[in-house]
């Protein structure tokens, strides 16, 4: 018997209907039935809201452009974003700090941070709002006068950000694979084209998704000055249902006005995001 006719009776027999036969997807009836519930979940959850009479939308249609409202979001837009401009400028110097070499830097630098991201925003606001209580006068002006309600809140988040930006920086730099700053070095670039044509590239892919959380957090973070009467989005509402006493649907106007905004910045740091994720494994 030759080895081919060995080989072949060797061989296991394939039935002659194995090219008919068809794939069949895995049936998942768990999970399939888990989305219906969850889908019937989220229209009822709709329609009870829609159909509420008590959310008054015909009052939220009303009110949700009124120039009251319009000037409390513009406010809110506008100190969040000077909150933080200010904020990670003034975070990027103490990071600069924590990494310098300098002990005393480095000391004062982690200090700033453990007691801002120790004391609670709203305490800070207070603080700031009563420091006439310490300081009467501050370079021969009365404190009443030098800081009002908006300056006190721009110092106070200010402050408070700039300890968590500080933390986004300085993880962002050391990120940056200590190689190619040696390279640079190597390559005879001066200190300020490495840091811009090298290290900062790299350090914002790890930058900008933080700063982008803390972009929508300061927004959302902004509604607490209302407890020093600085008139922003959330306090020009209160204003109007304490006069008319509509609360509830104008808490719905603020809600879908910080809603509307946090989406628009939310596509926005998407982009920002994809564009630093160049040429590199993380672009969704």
């Amino acid at each position: 018997m030759s080895s081919d006719t060995l080989a072949k009776a060797a061989a296991p027999q394939i039935p002659e209907q194995a090219d008919s036969l068809r794939i069949v997807p895995q049936r998942r009836l768990g999970q399939w039935t888990a989305a219906a519930v969850v889908l019937v979940l989220l229209g009822l959850a709709v329609t009870s809201v829609v159909r509420n009479e008590a959310f008054q939308w015909d009052a939220v249609a009303d009110y949700f452009t009124s120039d009251s409202v319009l000037r409390g979001l513009w406010l809110t837009l506008w100190l969040t974003a000077v909150v933080m401009v200010l904020g990670f400028a003034l975070g990027t110097l103490l990071a600069a700090a924590r990494l310098s070499s300098n002990p005393v830097l480095r000391s004062v630098s982690w200090g700033y941070v453990w007691l801002f991201r120790s004391i609670p925003i709203l305490v800070q606001l207070l603080l700031w709002f009563n420091i006439g209580a310490l300081y009467p006068r501050i370079l021969g002006v009365r404190t009443v006068d030098l800081l009002g309600p908006v300056t006190v809140a721009i110092i106070g988040l200010t402050l408070h950000e700039a300890a968590y930006a500080a933390e986004v920086v300085r993880g962002g730099i050391l990120s940056v694979d200590r190689g190619q700053i040696e390279a640079a070095q190597a390559l005879g670039l001066s200190r300020w084209r490495r840091w811009w044509k090298i290290v900062l590239p790299q350090a914002m892919r790890s930058i900008v998704p933080p700063a982008g959380n803390m972009l929508i957090g300061t927004l959302k973070g902004t509604s607490i000055v209302s407890v020093i009467a600085v008139q922003d989005l959330l306090f020009s509402v209160q204003l109007v249902y304490h006069r008319t006493y509509q609360v509830i649907p104008l808490l719905m106007v603020a809600t879908i006005w910080y809603t509307v905004v946090t989406s628009v910045l939310s596509v926005g740091q998407y982009y920002v995001e994809k564009h630093y994720a160049r040429g590199s494994e993380r672009t969704r």
